[in-house]
């Protein structure tokens, strides 16, 4: 005989000390969104590489670095991610005359019609996210989630 509780699947299934870890639940959270996304979103174009659009798009001839800490992002990260985007076309690397180890970033056309078409969709993914709560909360939730996101980057630097 198969002991029910082994057999559900699910979040229901977690020990309780796992759903009582902000990790875990942040870790589920952040699942469920990369599916949402993947399916409601643009398979193809992950969330850094959407920041990297939005920042690059908000602040075009920026330099690379600088964008890698707008968007939370190492620079190897960064360079990995552009080069990508630059091989599909959506982002051109420039570099200034006065200081060749400097890339600045621009949208191509194709980049810009790519991020006006993925930020359309990712504001209703919001809305469906957020559907639940009103405009207090979402302001209230949006708040606690910036003050964790800043809190916890702090954390690695105590160790």
């Amino acid at each position: 005989m198969v002991d029910n509780a082994e057999s559900n699947t699910g979040p229901q299934a977690s020990p309780p000390a796992l759903l009582e870890a902000p990790g875990f639940l942040v870790r589920r959270l952040y699942q469920a969104y990369v599916s949402a996304w993947v399916r409601g979103v643009d398979s193809s174009l992950t969330g850094p590489q959407f920041a990297v659009l939005t920042a690059v798009g908000a602040r075009p001839g920026r330099d690379q670095r600088s964008m890698a800490s707008a968007v939370s992002l190492d620079t190897s990260t960064m360079t990995d991610i552009v080069r990508r985007m630059e091989k599909r076309g959506l982002i051109s690397r420039q570099t200034p005359v006065t200081d060749a180890r400097r890339k600045l970033l621009y949208l191509t056309p194709e980049g810009e019609s790519m991020l006006e078409h993925a930020n359309r969709l990712a504001r209703q993914l919001d809305e469906r996210l957020l559907r639940p709560y009103g405009a207090l909360e979402r302001d209230e939730l949006i708040t606690t989630l910036t003050q964790l996101a800043d809190h916890w980057e702090t954390v690695p630097q105590e160790f």
